[in-house]
């Protein structure tokens, strides 16, 4: 089965690397990453995070877009929750025309931080109590369409945007709520298996194919599965590099931040570690896809078929830049 890959890119500080150099190694990523032949480069958006340096989508991959030539490049995603569909859908549409054929819009509803930074991307108004996040969508895909209903309060308001350039649309979703609003809406749907592996099924794809058709669409309902993967020389290599991204995720929210730790230190933490925490570290390292080629390789068409899709979208996070490249290298050489 051949498939097509796509890099979901958080961002992440590396080791020799500040939250104010971070966007330059995925500059150098998403270069690489063209010659290495992946179809599309998506940007993660964060907030108040000392972890991920992406706090802006829009801005880096009019940047990534500006150096590469051939591969589609997009937000995975604007969290739109903080902002104006208008605003979002008259910027991707100033993208789409200077990146004809390229741009990928994704929108997400979770915060992408703390609760404080969600006060103060709110400021000077408050946080809505209700979730606008159905109407938001419903907005945006009719700005960038022009199909406001005659009589809508917004119908005589243009993006300006070209037929032939529109960008893609896709939704974000972990555990099925935005599924069937994608489909209703017309927009493929990007399934993060990496944040919550328990509850991510293949049924919630059938759920935004069920709702897709009934909507009027004549194509196939796109779909992307997201996935955390670290690809090395060997398995263990792999298992041992992987565990950075492991302790970040156990320890999310858990006592105070930290930046990502090196493998070595996980090695040492994980040696002082209770039977019950050691379990979670398993099984959170297991619910990953991590090894050498051939068993990445496995593993992700193993995903591609319980799925039914053909694009997976690769999560990589890791203490050192040159492992990153390195999974990725791999990954494509299979």
């Amino acid at each position: 089965m051949t498939l097509r890959l796509t890099v979901i890119d958080q961002t992440p500080v590396h080791e020799h690397y500040t939250l104010a150099s971070a966007p330059m190694a995925s500059l150098a990523l998403a270069q690489a990453c063209e010659r290495l032949g992946y179809h599309r480069y998506w940007l993660a958006e964060h907030h108040n995070s000392i972890q991920f340096a992406g706090a802006a989508p829009e801005i880096l991959l009019t940047r990534i877009a500006s150096a590469t030539e051939r591969m589609r490049v997009g937000s995975g995603g604007v969290m739109l929750s903080h902002y104006s569909p208008y605003k979002v859908a008259e910027t991707f549409a100033l993208l789409a025309g200077l990146f004809p054929g390229r741009i990928d819009l994704g929108i997400g509803r979770a915060p992408g931080g703390s609760h404080l930074s969600s006060i103060a991307l709110a400021s000077p108004g408050e946080i809505p109590e209700h979730d606008h996040f159905p109407q938001q969508a419903a907005e945006l895909c009719a700005f960038l369409r022009g199909d406001f209903p005659a009589g809508h309060p917004y119908a005589a308001l243009a993006c300006q945007v070209d037929p032939a350039a529109m960008p893609s649309l896709w939704m974000l979703g972990s555990g099925g709520g935005s599924s069937k609003l994608a489909g209703q809406l017309g927009m493929g749907l990007a399934l993060a298996q990496f944040i919550a592996p328990g509850v991510c099924s293949p049924a919630i794809f059938e759920q935004h194919a069920q709702a897709w058709r009934p909507a009027g669409q004549a194509d196939t309902p796109p779909r992307l599965l997201a996935v955390a993967a670290i690809c090395a020389d060997s398995d263990e290599q792999a298992r041992f590099i992987a565990g950075t991204a492991v302790y970040r995720k156990m320890s999310a929210g858990r006592g105070p931040r930290e930046a990502l730790l090196s493998p070595e230190q996980v090695q040492q933490r994980y040696a002082r570690m209770s039977s019950g925490e050691r379990a979670e570290f398993d099984q959170t390292l297991g619910a990953m896809v991590v090894g050498s080629a051939q068993t990445c390789r496995s593993r992700l068409q193993a995903f591609a078929r319980d799925f039914g899709c053909e694009e997976i979208g690769i999560v990589t996070v890791t203490h050192r830049f040159e492992d990153r490249l390195r999974s990725y290298e791999l990954l494509a050489s299979v």
